[in-house]
């Protein structure tokens, strides 16, 4: 394998085994010599570089924790650490990457139908198809379990039975040009106030169906994020996924990736510290090399502490898949501490630079964007707060939330 990281102090980089460091390798590389060289231009015109995809897809690291024919399931480890590599060069890339092959992959996996997955899951592990995750809507972010605006109602019965999707989505990541969109909507065939919440695909194609690009965003600005409308969009029932019955069937898949935010803040860190430990040693001032005041290694020192800290935290949260241990709380508290800690470094970062960090030619200035839309989505800090409060009190401390209908 390539060198150690230079954050990766403890060495946690050694926990994995032979093979999986290869894998590691290999997307290591990918991102140094084919991300890297386009990604503050793609970030400053806010676009997104297609030409990676066929890059992402020989890389085969797409569904790597589940067991496909052709090759045996990794570890959630090794998972892990493909985004933090992805993130520590690009955390747009790596945002990409999770929405399609962590949230709406796994939406499939855990809540689709055997058909389904043989329909979809391996074009979207060849990255033929691309996926997006729709449960954000205009109205609702935090609050979405109870609040859920977007609704289908049922026509017919049985498998001729099609599904009338109406209702808006906002923040999608890759929706402005995802192939496979994963619904969340209220089911109000039997009452129109709102029953359960249930999941489809819907395909870009279907009519009624919309995607228009936001705008003006600050942050991850390669990331497609889209405001999705659905107008009678007519659904077939074997696009339903039939694991999807309720809300808690969402929070499955919002399990697995919820811990992924924290491995991507971790890859934002490290980026940051190398930049800012390269630089100090390079820059020249008083005559001699930054890295020679004391107050310089200070900040070097304090992003490698947030470094090492996270990726201790999220190291154990991967374990836990693992061995099957795995709780929310555990993820939340993950998710908050690295995303905090992810704030300081970035900052830290652009304090060494000077003056030079908000050039993007320096990139300090990009991770410094990025690490405010990391820092919010997958949970706020203060809604994780809250479930890990809830956790280790049991008392739900969500004031003014609306109850959940299922």
């Amino acid at each position: 394998m390539t060198s150690p990281l230079p954050a990766d102090l403890y060495g946690y980089l050694d926990l994995l085994g032979e093979q999986e460091k290869e894998i590691l390798a290999r997307v290591r590389d990918f991102a140094e010599t084919r991300i890297a060289p386009i990604a503050d231009g793609y970030w400053d015109r806010a676009e997104f570089p297609h030409e990676l995809i066929p890059g992402f897809a020989e890389l085969d690291v797409v569904g790597l924790a589940r067991e496909w024919p052709d090759r045996p399931a990794y570890s959630r480890l090794l998972t892990s650490f493909v985004s933090m590599e992805l993130s520590r060069v690009d955390p747009s890339m790596a945002t990409f990457f999770g929405v399609h092959a962590g949230l709406a992959l796994s939406s499939i996996d855990l809540c689709g139908s055997e058909e389904q997955k043989r329909r979809w899951l391996p074009a979207m592990r060849r990255m033929e198809l691309i996926g997006a995750f729709a449960l954000s809507e205009p109205h609702g972010g935090s609050d979405v379990a109870g609040g859920l605006e977007t609704t289908a109602r049922r026509e017919g019965e049985g498998d001729d039975a099609v599904w009338v999707i109406d209702g808006a989505k906002r923040w999608i990541g890759n929706g402005t040009f995802a192939d496979l969109v994963v619904v969340w909507a209220r089911d109000v065939t039997d009452d129109p106030t709102g029953g359960p919440v249930k999941g489809f695909v819907v395909e870009k194609d279907m009519p009624g169906f919309t995607a228009t690009k936001m705008e003006g965003k600050l942050a991850l600005r390669s990331v497609q994020n889209a405001d999705l409308a659905f107008s009678g969009v007519r659904v077939p029932e074997a696009n339903r996924l039939p694991g999807a019955e309720s809300f808690r069937d969402t929070n499955r898949v919002l399990r697995v990736t919820r811990g992924g935010v924290a491995w991507n803040a971790v890859g934002a860190m490290a980026g940051v510290y190398e930049l800012a430990r390269d630089y100090a040693v390079e820059r020249v001032q008083f005559g001699q090399p930054i890295a020679s005041f004391q107050l310089v290694q200070d900040h070097l020192v304090s992003i490698l502490g947030d470094v090492v800290a996270s990726l201790g935290m999220a190291v154990r949260v991967a374990q836990m898949q693992d061995d099957g241990t795995f709780r929310d709380e555990q993820a939340a508290l993950a998710k908050r501490q690295a995303t905090i800690m992810l704030r300081d470094a970035v900052a830290r970062a652009r304090e060494v630079f000077g003056g030079n960090g908000i050039l993007l030619e320096n990139k300090v200035g990009r991770f410094f964007n990025d690490a405010e839309a990391l820092y919010s989505y997958e949970g706020t800090k203060e809604i994780n707060t809250l479930v890990v409060g809830r956790a280790v009190t049991g008392v739900g401390a969500f004031v003014g939330r609306r109850p959940a209908k299922d």
